[in-house]
């Protein structure tokens, strides 16, 4: 991909402070110190709209007052309340197949599938429905792809594959997934076909985590913007487990293999399941909550560039408290995911205190619900205190470096937009390198709360720590991603851990700043790639 900056963007400019002394405050010391307090039990977790939310948001309006950080809402408070409706799938859920009255299967909540009625139903009692597999339930006219065809799926359930097209190099990206790959994608376009229904094929391959995270997922209180509710034609959406889709697909004469191998080619035509048919039985209850994410502004000191903005996010919200114990502790306390984010941002903030006025001003937003799929992040993106085209970039932060200082960082989403180039000079400055994602099938970038800046047309970053430990084996990234994974991620044992070694997050801490900070300084501003998917988005936001 061709890559380009005006070198007057690769240039340093300054209006007057002094980057070496301000990326000094950033220390093993400060960024612990936040981690402490936000990851202490008595923040009970954190969760959306509990007393633990209510304590995180008066620590992180306090310590906006003291890091001089003004209002950012136009009402002149630092809340963005962000109202969510909660619900809750009641266990004895079941999916039902059928074939002349007669029942074929009986496909149990959490063991064979999870469902959920739309958020704003309570019950739905489906029976003898159609059901079509769509393929990847993709359609995207820049790739010259269908996979609805001129199929009318109104009134019938919609079963779909996982990721999207990978066989083919020059669609899709390729191996990397696109929003068309997620799963969230696959729910709104069945909406928007009128689709009753629809399920997801799981398979750990396409989907890059277990069927158990799936199970967890959809068996606690689930959460989605109130502006989101709305029946639209689909009234339940869900995943099937592989072994639950194989034994559907056989019942119906079908090869499911076969079919979701088909599926990679664009001349892919939807497959009914002809005289198999689908009933979905599910209760729900809900209750409305209001989420906050906190606002904060650095003002800029240029006339010109004053009202534009770099904006920096974190979620401060983690998944609260378990309803048993769990090896004798029921708190998610959420260190690393994400109180180290939020760290890290107080920090930078910190440093630019330090630095003086920039000629952009700077946004700080801690987002809430993150856990809950990117909810206060989206409704950020959807109600904005400034308009998205007066938002330079945004440079997110979910999660830190805890393994030591190394020789490289990972850009997740790398070669995006013009950002990279500037995270790649201030990275060549310190002796860095910048890579890729080493995993873009799974999708990262569409998983975390720069996302919805990306929706909106804001160039963004989001960093992740690198794989080249300085002094360590060539495999020690890979084990100690794995052990994370495996022992603490989204766990009650993500806590803070004094065997951490902080010095990488400091490295990593201090190089988001200088980023920022040139991002901050000079006239040209970032943009995504010619082509890029979230051009168009970009391109609309900044017409009169």
């Amino acid at each position: 991909m061709k890559r380009y900056l005006p070198l007057l963007f690769l240039a340093a400019a300054c209006s007057g402070g002094n980057p070496d002394k301000a990326e000094l405050v950033i220390t093993v010391e400060s960024l612990q110190e936040p981690i402490l307090v936000l990851a202490d039990d008595s923040m009970q977790g954190r969760a959306p709209a509990t007393p633990g939310e209510e304590k995180t948001v008066a620590w992180l309006i306090e310590r906006f007052k003291a890091l001089g950080l003004q209002p950012g809402m136009p009402d002149g408070s630092y809340i963005q309340d962000v109202p969510v409706l909660a619900h809750t799938t009641a266990p004895d859920a079941v999916i039902t197949a059928t074939r002349g009255g007669r029942t074929l299967h009986t496909f149990r909540f959490g063991s064979d599938m999870v469902v959920s009625p739309y958020p704003d139903f309570t019950e739905i009692d489906l029976a003898g429905v159609e059901a079509v597999f769509v393929g990847y339930g993709i359609q995207a006219p820049e790739e010259n792809w269908d996979d609805y065809k001129d199929v009318d799926v109104r009134g019938k359930i919609v079963i779909f594959k996982n990721s999207d097209p990978y066989s083919d190099s020059t669609r899709f990206a390729g191996p990397a997934r696109l929003y068309y790959g997620r799963w969230s994608y696959k729910f709104e376009q069945a909406q928007r076909m009128g689709a009753i229904g629809a399920l997801i094929i799981h398979t750990n391959v396409t989907a890059g985590y277990p069927w158990a995270v799936v199970q967890n997922s959809f068996g606690r209180e689930r959460f989605d913007l109130v502006t989101n509710t709305g029946r639209g034609g689909t009234v339940a959406q869900g995943w099937l487990s592989a072994q639950a889709s194989v034994a559907l697909f056989e019942s119906a004469g079908l090869d499911l293999q076969a079919l979701m191998d088909a599926a990679e080619s664009p001349d892919f035509v939807p497959v009914s399941l002809g005289a198999v048919r689908l009933g979905i039985s599910a209760r729900a209850t809900h209750r409305t909550l209001m989420v906050k994410n906190v606002v904060g502004v650095l003002p800029g000191s240029d006339a010109a560039l004053k009202d534009d903005y770099v904006v920096f996010s974190a979620h401060h919200d983690h998944l609260g408290m378990a309803p048993t114990p769990i090896e004798g502790d029921s708190i998610y306390n959420g260190a690393l995911d994400n109180a180290s984010g939020i760290s890290a941002f107080l920090n930078i903030a910190d440093a630019f205190r330090t630095y003086g006025p920039t000629r952009r001003s700077l946004m700080f937003v801690a987002v809430g619900a993150e856990e809950s799929g990117l909810l206060g992040a989206k409704h950020f993106a959807a109600n904005p205190p400034v308009p998205p085209a007066r938002m330079t970039a945004n440079i997110n932060i979910d999660g830190i470096n805890i393994f030591g200082p190394a020789a490289d960082i990972v850009s997740i989403g790398y070669g995006k937009n013009t950002l990279d180039a500037v995270l790649e000079a201030e990275a060549a400055r310190v002796g860095r390198t910048v890579k890729p994602d080493a995993f873009p099938e799974q999708g990262f970038f569409y998983r975390s709360d720069h996302f919805a800046f990306a929706q909106i047309g804001v160039p963004a970053m989001y960093l992740s720590r690198g794989t080249e430990y300085i002094g360590k084996p060539a495999d020690y990234a890979k084990e100690v991603a794995e052990a994370y994974n495996l022992r603490r991620y989204h766990t009650v044992h993500d806590e803070f851990d004094e065997s951490w070694d902080l010095e990488g997050a400091v490295q990593d801490v201090r190089l988001l700043f200088r980023v920022a900070l040139r991002v901050a300084e000079n006239d040209e501003s970032p943009a995504w790639y010619p082509g890029n998917e979230f051009e168009a988005a970009r391109l609309r936001s900044q017409q009169p």
